[in-house]
């Protein structure tokens, strides 16, 4: 399931703009565990890119950020439990396009979440710390997140980055870590508005995805996931150009920087403002491997049907 594509720098504000691109020193105490990154050179202005969809299943997940009661939380997951979703999704099918679905609810309900939710579904965490638990007032470590069940943690995430601060090489240890400890680890991507408009977009993904190539052990257990943030929440999504143009220079990015097989294997996934109205169109694009949602990830019906929008890439496939 190969196509070629071209981009150019010049496309919908994604082109490149400068080789060297730094993120602004922070004043946080996160400073403290960054180290020095090195930034690959700039590639070529316009060149060709293999566009190969991840060989993963397709993964669906639902990031609940900090939403909910004990009572809504309680609906929400016997909603979930009754959905009717694909007959083939379930964590356990070997095929591609039988849904991986994942969802992510706050720190405080994960148990709660792990209990009483089906075993077609797995659960996730929103964040984890980058070294074993201790004397690190208000974290969660990744034991604590094994030890009641989670599988998978988000990292990266813009809400991380942008309002808590988080740099690249802190969200990349955490992800390291999390990995060496067997969590799988949704990694996050994304360009803010204006580095869009400035041409900068995969200057940014490409750092944040340097961060990460540079201390994970392997890439088995990490699902990539674009959002760009000025789509997150606003009601507004990137086209069904727009994703895949980004997909396909992350893949290839992959590709030159990691390996080939990693850049094959590797499930991107989109996320900004997918609901159940616009997930069949995306979900149609053969380098759109999935989807990370978030405000229609709280209502169980609709994000069935998110789900469920697998079956509209077994018609394009």
């Amino acid at each position: 399931m190969s196509m070629v594509s071209t981009y150019c720098p010049h496309f919908s504000g994604l082109r490149r703009s400068s080789p060297n691109l730094h993120n602004a020193p922070s004043q946080s105490f996160l400073q403290h565990f960054s180290s020095q990154l090195r930034l690959p050179s700039s590639p070529k202005p316009c060149r060709a890119v293999i566009a190969m969809s991840g060989s993963g299943k397709f993964f669906v997940g639902g990031n609940w950020k900090c939403n909910g009661t004990k009572d809504s939380i309680t609906k929400l997951v016997s909603d979930l439990n009754s959905a009717k979703l694909e007959s083939d999704v379930g964590i356990l099918q070997p095929l591609f396009f039988n849904p991986y679905v994942v969802v992510a609810p706050p720190f405080v309900y994960l148990d709660q979440v792990t209990s009483l939710l089906t075993d077609r579904i797995e659960v996730s965490a929103q964040n984890s710390w980058i070294r074993k638990g201790g004397a690190f007032t208000g974290e969660i470590s990744v034991e604590q997140l094994k030890d009641i069940g989670c599988k998978w943690v988000i990292l990266g995430h813009s809400e991380r980055r942008h309002v808590i601060g988080e740099d690249d090489q802190f969200i990349g240890k955490k992800a390291a870590f999390a990995l060496n400890e067997g969590l799988g680890v949704i990694a996050c991507i994304g360009e803010l508005l204006e580095e869009r408009e400035a041409g900068k977009t995969f200057d940014v993904c490409f750092q944040q995805l340097k961060a990460f190539a540079d201390v994970v052990p392997s890439w088995d257990n990490i699902v990539i996931a674009y959002e760009p943030v000025w789509a997150i929440g606003t009601g507004k999504v990137a086209t069904p150009q727009q994703a895949p143009e980004v997909h396909v220079a992350v893949r290839d990015w992959l590709k030159k920087n990691v390996s080939e097989e990693v850049a094959s294997k590797t499930r991107i996934i989109y996320g900004g403002s997918v609901n159940g109205s616009n997930c069949g169109e995306l979900a149609k694009e053969e380098d759109i491997d999935g989807f990370l949602v978030g405000g229609a990830s709280l209502k169980g019906p609709e994000f069935a049907t998110i789900v469920n929008s697998v079956t509209t890439k077994k018609v394009a496939a």
